[in-house]
């Protein structure tokens, strides 16, 4: 198979995530300032599109809030630095079953099951260039919660997301995502140009090693944008994978908190590392209009 480097890439930053990742490291951002900040110093260090959860600021925990959006995405906009704004929309869809001999009723406390509506009330209040949509039910690494994603639940949603003037950011955890995805496009249900987001390493998705990665971008259409990323310590190897198999790039404390064994990361340095390997392999980064123009994405003033 011939080598099909990308020679102009865009890097994404995942800058705080919604997993339990708030006590581990100081450098993970939890009030929409903070957010908002962090995401800004990507964007300086390089990055183009700035991917965004929020955090309830007292106790780090992930939050579909309303309001903690609206700041982080106006805060991002008013900025001295131009980036494209990706906002999330995979909340809304987390099951946690009681335990293995009583699955139900369901841990109450910890499932947080909503609507298509209400799954991207952000995104219609905010109406980023791009939002999230996770083409697939996953089982992740904690015993009991699934990431509930419904044939039916998708197709609403990627036909809101539309309606909405914003371009869907497909993550594809396996390669039936993809298959499901292709669906989707195949149903006018998003538009194209198409973009997807290889996601790799994430237990139990696709693992990342480079068979697998191949098999993934295998299943991209040719047409499509792709980036792809894995989690920890092979989130910078990944970098020079998906360069070299013509896709771009996706780094940030979502995904890894270290720069190196034992020292703790910043986005803004994570951003740097990747920057700089994207050059050394030969090829340029490129930066948000670039990207804008590629993905006929709308940017919108802060309210």
């Amino acid at each position: 198979m011939p080598l099909a480097m990308n020679r102009d890439v865009f890097i994404t930053c995942a800058v705080t995530g919604s997993g339990g990742t708030q006590d581990k490291s100081d450098q993970v951002p939890r009030s929409p300032e903070q957010i908002a900040n962090s995401a800004i110093d990507a964007a300086k260090a390089g990055a183009a599109v700035v991917h965004c959860h929020v955090r309830n600021p007292d106790t780090g925990a992930p939050s579909r809030d309303l309001g903690f959006y609206r700041e982080v995405t106006d805060r991002i906009r008013s900025a001295d630095v131009d980036c494209v704004l990706n906002l999330t929309a995979g909340m809304g869809g987390d099951l946690v079953l009681g335990n293995t001999e009583s699955p139900l009723p369901v841990n109450s406390a910890a499932t947080d099951m909503v609507g298509a509506t209400e799954r991207l009330a952000h995104v219609a209040q905010c109406l980023p260039e791009i939002c999230t949509l996770d083409c697939g039910t996953m089982n992740f690494a904690e015993a009991d919660y699934v990431m509930v994603n419904t044939p039916g639940m998708l197709r609403e949603m990627a036909k809101q997301i539309q309606s909405l003037g914003v371009r869907a950011e497909i993550e594809a955890f396996d390669t039936g995502h993809l298959w499901f995805a292709k669906k989707l496009v195949e149903e006018g249900l998003i538009d194209a140009p198409v973009l997807v987001q290889l996601c790799m390493g994430i237990p139990w998705g696709a693992p990342d090693d480079m068979n697998t990665l191949m098999a993934m971008v295998n299943n991209v259409p040719s047409d499509w944008t792709f980036s792809a990323f894995s989690i920890g310590r092979n989130e910078m190897p990944y970098v020079a994978a998906s360069v070299l198999n013509g896709g771009n790039v996706r780094v940030g404390l979502e995904d890894n908190l270290y720069l190196d064994r034992g020292v703790l990361a910043s986005n803004a340095q994570l951003v740097e590392r990747a920057a700089n390997i994207i050059t050394n392999l030969g090829a340029n980064v490129i930066g948000p209009e670039e990207v804008r123009a590629k993905l006929k994405l709308t940017k919108r003033a802060a309210v």
